[in-house]
């Protein structure tokens, strides 16, 4: 069986189960076992229907059970549990994802005695503490290293183990909970084990798994808490349509939402993972905006700043000079690079580009390590890395308190460094340890002002490493990429119902989208916010997603109720005109376009739209007085000559048409003017000038001879009312194709 078939099939089930279609998800799942002879489940399915039918049979004989709705819920949990199971034994047969081989693998390896595990795993804290109170020397160094490299590999069997296991045994669960609550194990190994249970739950089902993710958000240690959390909500996200059936769930999320700052902490993951929609558009704008605009002045760059000079100059707080000379080579450059300094302030992922292609040292090989938190001990650094030398180590430190790069960055840059000579790596050591030391220093001051700030720079950094396993993994096919779901969390039954206990979380997350243009979920959410509280910014702002969305009716519908709060009357009326006018009502349109007008009378935009109403309406000495005014006060302004052209010659003023087109001529003419042109020199009498400017305008890129056509069908009464010979007219055409064709 294909994967693709299998997931259609098992996301079929679900949905029947979510919509309490009972038989048709038996029918799927008897199928599925007699096709792929998985006997062992065949008993199991046949109870499961027989009590089925029994509930059926009662029911409609009438006979009365209060225990009916209960005994309901908990068979449809069970038809998902069997699915559950079906769905992963087809796959541990059939899966060629890297995932299921792994799984397949280590069925050998899983953890039998938990209590010596967990021994073990103390003993090494224990001894590291002893052998620092020891005399140092080379051999306890070695010790020490080889001490840690074990350490480290039972801390990825442990990651193996809870990522392959599909359902916990009350073992397990105790043993986790003693795991996470040790004081003596590292913060950074208790979060990297959380990923495998994350990864586990994702993979399958289980009550048990989002129960300790609860217990473990609880936790005083942010990378603890903050990673539990948005486990939390990608699971809950992942199985929204199924938590119906699992009340306590719902309910220990409730309960937390009345904590304040557990509402902080859920906005801010929240949109840390609707931000993470952003990541490709952040990162094409670098490469077609910000990349090309410094490659202009690259080769000149060096000189003109000094380069030398500044590498031996200690770190100041001055900006060179000099450098507002270079960006005026390229004027856009500068508030590109401000507009991606504010994305990367605002926790968006600026850097996946940068360090797409630092995925390839060794080190990645390994699944586990895309997951565990950057600490200076990790052995695998020291095995790569002298930190002997002191340069190393301060870089190793300062990459290591860098709360704008994310876990799986940080470790591709430290790799990096070993390619780079001595004195680019003291450069950079000196800058970035100056960043982070302002940066470090503006986090505590926000912490006070902001608290939370610094759990929210670790969920974001979370998401960033997730982010990065899932677009960049050489095997990532063989995952479900969550970062392609559209995290639509107000929609969702459950985190979207905790979410609209809180209008303040919702309005935040509506502007976020608004601001990203987001406009089809900003929407959604701003309709929700109406039914609790009536407002004419709202009303503005649905009309606006509406218009952005091309729904115009609505979008008028919206602005006309704006109206009544007196917002902002002049935008209002530019757009209810604006809408009037897309759709064909022009008379509307220049009904508030003139209202607009009273407001603001030298608007010349809006003298421009009149005369675009007016155009459309036929009454063209009317327009042309609307774009006679612009260009009087606006000389020079090339919007109004093409229209002024236009109603000139439809008008009968030939020689102003001509005079206008030339003009645009001599500038950047499109296919219309080249056309529009052609019809001013036929009116005068000029058949010559006429066809060359047809064929010039046939000879545009954008321009084919079947269009050209279609739009001279519609100029061809104008052509008529202004004096051209109708019989002339296909004699005229013919001889175009044959110019065209030669």
């Amino acid at each position: 069986m294909k994967e693709k078939e299998l997931k259609y099939k098992y996301l079929e089930i679900c949905e029947n189960l979510a919509g309490r279609k009972l038989k048709p998800a038996f029918d799927l799942l008897g199928k599925l076992i007699h096709e792929n002879g998985l006997v062992q489940f065949s008993d199991e399915y046949r109870t499961l229907e027989e009590t089925y039918h029994y509930m059926l049979k009662y029911t409609v004989e009438g006979i009365q059970d209060p225990e009916r709705q209960k005994i309901y819920r908990k068979l449809i949990v069970s038809v998902y549990e069997l699915a559950d199971k079906l769905n992963e034994a087809l796959k541990m047969k059939f899966s060629s994802s890297v995932e299921y081989e792994k799984k397949r693998v280590f069925k050998e390896n899983y953890i039998n005695d938990f209590s010596k595990e967990l021994s073990a795993l103390e003993d090494f804290y224990v001894d590291k503490e002893l052998k620092s109170l020891i005399e140092e020397g080379e051999i306890k160094i070695s010790d020490e290293k080889a001490d840690a490299r074990n350490h480290q590999q039972k801390m990825v069997q442990l990651f193996y183990h809870f990522w392959f296991r599909d359902e916990y045994s009350n073992e397990e669960i105790n043993f986790l909970r003693k795991f996470f609550s040790n004081e003596q194990i590292s913060e950074s190994y208790k979060a990297f084990v959380i990923s495998s249970v994350l990864l586990s739950l994702q993979r399958y089902f289980s009550p048990e798994k989002f129960e300790l993710f609860f217990e473990l958000y609880e936790s005083e240690q942010n990378e603890i808490s903050q990673r539990a959390l948005i486990a939390l909500l990608i699971n809950f996200f992942r199985y929204d349509s199924r938590m119906q059936y699992y009340p306590a769930l719902v309910g220990r999320l409730k309960i937390l939402n009345e904590d304040p700052s557990f509402k902080r902490n859920l906005e801010q993951a929240v949109l840390q993972l609707v931000r993470s929609r952003e990541t490709e558009k952040i990162q094409q704008k670098i490469k077609d905006e910000i990349i090309p605009e410094m490659i202009k002045i690259s080769p000149n760059l060096k000189d003109k700043i000094n380069l030398d000079s500044l590498m031996d100059d200690s770190i100041s707080d001055d900006k060179n000079p000099e450098w507002e000379e270079i960006f005026k080579e390229s004027p856009g450059l500068m508030d590109k690079m401000e507009e991606f300094s504010e994305l990367q302030m605002e926790g968006a992922d600026v850097f996946i580009g940068s360090f797409s292609m630092l995925k390839l040292f060794p080190f990645f090989n390994e699944i586990s390590n895309w997951f565990i938190p950057f600490f200076s001990e990790n052995p695998q650094i020291s095995q790569d890395i002298n930190l002997d030398d002191e340069l190393n180590r301060k870089f190793v430190e300062t990459i290591n308190s860098a709360p704008i790069l994310c876990n799986s960055d940080k470790y591709s840059f430290c790799f990096s460094i070993q390619n780079l000579p001595v004195e680019n790596r003291e450069f950079m050591a000196q800058g970035m340890k100056a960043e982070m030391d302002q940066f470090n220093e503006i986090g505590k001051d926000e912490e006070m002002t902001a608290p939370g700030k610094q759990a929210g720079f670790i969920s974001n950094q979370y998401v960033q490493d997730l982010y990065r396993f899932y677009k960049l993994h050489p095997r990532k096919e063989g995952f479900e990429d969550i970062f392609s779901w559209r995290f639509d969390f107000h929609n969702s039954e459950t985190i979207g119902e905790i979410l609209k206990e809180d209008v303040k979380i919702l309005r935040n997350i509506a502007e976020y989208y608004f601001g990203k243009n987001y406009f089809d979920e900003a929407v959604e959410i701003y309709n929700y916010l109406l039914t609790i509280e009536k407002g004419g910014e709202i009303y503005q702002k649905i009309a606006f997603c509406y218009q952005k969305m091309g729904m115009f009716r609505k979008a008028l519908d919206n602005y006309q109720k704006a109206e009544l709060y007196e917002l902002n009357k002049l935008w209002n009326y530019k757009k209810i005109a604006l809408c009037y006018r897309n759709l064909k009502q022009p008379a509307s349109a220049l009904e508030y376009y003139r209202e607009a007008e009273k407001i603001d009378p030298e608007n010349l935009n809006i003298q421009l739209s009149i005369g675009h109403c007016l155009l459309e309406l036929g009454e063209f000495e009317e327009a042309l007085k609307c774009y006679f005014k612009v260009e009087y006060l606006s000389p020079g302004n090339k919007k109004v000559w093409r229209p002024i052209g236009w109603c000139s010659f439809v008008s009968g003023k030939k020689q102003q048409a001509e005079k206008y087109f030339q003009k645009l001529i001599d500038d950047e003419p499109n296919k219309h003017d080249l056309m529009n042109m052609g019809h001013v020199q036929w009116s005068l009498g000029s058949r010559r000038k006429a066809l060359d400017f047809y064929k010039k305008s046939v000879e545009k890129n954008d321009f084919t001879e079947q269009e050209f056509f279609d739009v001279f069908e519609e100029d061809y009464h104008h052509l008529v009312d202004q004096g051209v010979n109708q019989e002339d007219v296909p004699i005229m055409l013919d001889q175009l194709r044959y110019f065209i064709e030669n």
